[in-house]
């Protein structure tokens, strides 16, 4: 049988192929798919691609647990859209009346659920409005949403609402930003004082750049909205 695993290094990944599978590493063959070198921006990575040796009339540690991993997988990639219970049901419907009250027409659907946190996906031919000038809109009505979600008892599930993927092209866009201004800081030895972001922005900031070991990072300002200044380590 043939599996797929990803590590830092060709012996991390290794290793984690056989203690997922239950085997040892004599048991499998191992194919380099992707060995990407660590560089000064980016973390090392080793892709690669096992393919078992199933004894005949014996069943593997492996065969054994594959029904689960494909059910878990199956799982993963099916999101039911419509509300699965009450508040989830609420959290719709204000929504949608929300956005109907901002003379605005929107369908809104459920559009992914983790342990404490719930999405729901905007379609509106209104999106670029909703969303607003680098997601000012959007986030206010996130806030909003959240505010209700507490009212309905469940202020412990954050509420994340999302537009055309406005969230992950920011997420990408803000990682783009960390990068590109870390090379302008090492380049000119000054650093740099990024736009005010909320709490999200500001952590994919840091956490990109937190690797980088001639970097550093720190928030500045007062409340939600604070800014990220990029600087050579050790510097002022």
């Amino acid at each position: 049988m043939i599996y797929e695993f990803e590590g830092k290094t060709e012996r991390e990944a290794i290793e984690l192929a056989a203690q997922e599978l239950g085997l040892d590493t004599s048991s499998f063959d191992v194919e380099i798919l992707e060995n990407q070198v660590a560089g000064l921006f980016k973390k090392g990575k080793v892709r690669i691609r096992v393919h078992t040796r199933d004894v005949p009339g014996t069943v593997s540690a492996a065969s054994e647990r594959e029904p689960v991993r494909e059910a878990v997988h199956e799982e993963a990639r099916t999101i039911e859209p419509l509300p699965m219970d009450d508040f989830e049901a609420k959290m719709l419907e204000w929504t949608k009346t929300v956005i109907s009250q901002m003379g605005y027409s929107a369908e809104v659907t459920v559009a992914f659920r983790e342990t404490k946190k719930l999405g729901l996906r905007i379609d509106t031919e209104s999106a670029s409005i909703l969303i607003g000038k680098k997601g000012r809109n959007i986030d206010a009505l996130q806030l909003l949403a959240n505010v209700y979600a507490g009212t309905l008892g469940h202020s412990d599930i954050k509420i994340v609402l999302d537009s055309e993927n406005y969230r992950l092209r920011r997420e990408e866009a803000l990682v783009r930003i960390a990068y590109e201004t870390a090379e302008d800081v090492r380049r000119t030895g000054r650093s740099v004082l990024l736009e005010p972001m909320n709490p999200f922005e500001r952590r994919i900031i840091h956490t990109t750049l937190n690797d980088i070991i001639d970097i550093e990072t720190k928030s500045e300002g007062e409340g939600l909205m604070k800014q990220v200044r990029i600087m050579l380590k050790g510097r002022k």
